[in-house]
């Protein structure tokens, strides 16, 4: 604030120029507090010192308007209902008071006011100004406590710079509170605003993540929002899932998310390479390192530098390089086979594993420490057998992609072959399925849709689609009324479907039935069935 808004400030309580003049060094440095803490407390301090009183306290009223209280104090509140108090009854009859100390003390049996008068002598007096915004509203700010001898409280009492100096305190404290509650608003505004763009933008994300991870279940719409939050941590994420749940995928998925997403992505299968050229894949080695090392060669760790390195099926990692790792994961430092120096990488690090680590842990074949610190984010995939519901969007994706692979026109799947597929159990989950369909797909015939009998393996389970038409042919079972002729046509639909899964090659058909061949023929001549 400038010196003529300070003489404004001063003007506003009507004293004379050479008042002001003498104290403008103490409405600077009001002027000067940043809040209104720091405003209260400059407050008291400057006129403990310009006027020899004992002591000062500028005590505000809480937004409920039910106490006073004093800063950093909060054990130190006081009620405003309490009429006995000397502060309450100067807030409510909103005129100064001044009384002695012991009748203030006989009128208020507060420990904290007892403990804030305690050291003062009876002979002095206190005196209690209210300080009220001076606005439009005119709302009370708080209380001014002044102790000292009665001399000088009634000099300050008929003092216009003291005056003067309580009407821009009060000034002050408006426009202090005034900007900062605007302050808090935007600030609140502000967190608002970016929670809402938050969980926007990641309602965008996860959106997006549903082209890669298939499925509207809600356990695969947890796991989407649960990638999207650990893409945007630094963490360690650990998948862990059955075998086929797709873990892969996430971990693409992650790295494309995240702020490593420029960077590259390496990924090894740890099961996948022997013990011995592991530690080599990973860390490099150095020319010489091993027989047939005839040149130095980068790891996957330092290749993955800058972005994110996977470890597939970690729990089939050596424990040697379990403890490697560890230091690579706590330090980024690490040394490649038979170099002397240390090298640094900086990466992000998935791992995932379909094993149960916490019985790997106990048998001593995992690390606890490299388990704890590759948990830091941990995620699980569900079973497909978790999320039924996402079969039929999983297998039309598939039917689309073996079409875009194959050159193949578009096919369909029928709802029996549909309901084929949701019987079955998934031990190999999603890739399990995707490679039923793939084959399915090249079992069909051009132009038309997925049959059951086009499903490999489990035909025995194609009975109860028999057993649907049987029913269709015959009725209701309930109103069979020819036991042999439900079985003669029973016979003839399954033998008719097998022949068609075998393209009508009544040697694979029979066998399929466990028939002799010539049996089989025969009984296509007896049902009249046309397999050529």
């Amino acid at each position: 604030m400038t010196e003529k808004a300070v003489g404004v400030c001063w003007r506003g309580a009507d004293v004379p120029l050479e008042s002001r003049l003498d104290g403008m060094a103490h409405a600077l440095a009001l002027v000067e507090s940043a809040s209104t803490v720091e405003l209260r407390g400059r407050a008291a301090s400057l006129l403990q010192s310009s006027y020899g009183l004992e002591w000062v306290s500028c005590l505000y009223l809480e937004g409920s308007g039910r106490w006073l209280g004093h800063d950093g104090q909060s054990e130190n509140r006081f009620e405003c209902d309490d009429f006995r108090h000397p502060y309450a009854h100067t807030i409510r009859q909103g005129k100064p008071l001044r009384l002695g100390l012991l009748e203030a003390r006989s009128r208020l049996d507060h420990p904290a006011f007892q403990a804030q008068v305690a050291g003062f002598s009876g002979a002095l007096q206190l005196a209690l100004r209210p300080l009220r915004a001076l606005d439009g509203k005119r709302e009370w700010l708080g209380v001014l406590a002044l102790v000292g001898e009665e001399r000088v409280l009634a000099q300050l009492e008929e003092d216009p710079e003291f005056a003067a100096f309580a009407a821009l305190l009060c000034r002050l404290w408006t426009g202090l509170t005034r900007h900062q509650g605007e302050r808090q608003r935007e600030a609140s505004l502000r967190q608002s605003l970016a929670q809402l763009n938050d969980g926007a933008r990641r309602q965008v994300l996860a959106g997006q993540l549903a082209e890669d991870l298939l499925g509207s279940s809600p356990a695969m719409q947890a796991l989407r929002d649960q990638v999207v939050r650990a893409a945007e941590t630094r963490l360690a994420v650990l998948l862990q899932g059955e075998t086929g749940t797709g873990k892969d995928r996430v971990a693409q998925a992650i790295h494309r998310l995240s702020s490593r997403r420029e960077g590259p992505f390496m990924a090894i299968n740890c099961a996948a390479i022997p013990e011995s050229l592991l530690e080599s894949e990973l860390f490099g080695h150095a020319k010489g390192a091993f027989s047939g090392a005839d040149r130095a060669r980068e790891g996957l760790i330092s290749q993955a530098d800058g972005g994110t390195l996977f470890l597939d099926e970690i729990g089939d990692m050596p424990l040697p390089l379990q403890a490697k790792l560890l230091r690579v994961l706590e330090n980024g430092r690490y040394r490649p086979l038979g170099a002397s120096d240390e090298r640094h990488a900086d990466l992000r690090l998935v791992a995932a594993t379909h094993q149960p680590l916490h019985d790997r842990i106990r048998d001593q074949r995992f690390r606890a420490d490299l388990y704890y610190r590759l948990g830091q984010f941990p995620l699980s995939l569900p079973p497909l057998r978790e999320r039924s519901e996402d079969i039929a969007e999983l297998v039309a994706a598939f039917i689309a992609d073996f079409c875009r692979r194959e050159g193949r026109s578009d096919m369909g799947i029928t709802p029996a072959a549909l309901r084929l597929l949701a019987k079955r159990d998934y031990p190999g989950n999603v890739r399990e399925l995707k490679n039923l369909i793939d084959y399915a797909c090249a079992m069909t015939r051009p132009g038309e849709d997925i049959q059951p009998t086009a499903l490999p393996g489990r035909c025995d389970v194609a009975i109860d689609d028999v057993l649907d038409t049987a029913v269709r042919v015959n009725g209701a079972t309930g109103s069979v009324q020819d036991l042999r002729q439900a079985l003669r046509d029973y016979e003839s639909e399954l033998i008719r479907l097998r022949l068609q899964q075998f393209d009508g090659n009544r040697a694979l058909a029979a066998e399929s039935l466990g028939l002799p061949k010539r049996t089989l023929a025969h009984k296509c001549r007896q049902l009249e069935l046309d397999a050529k």
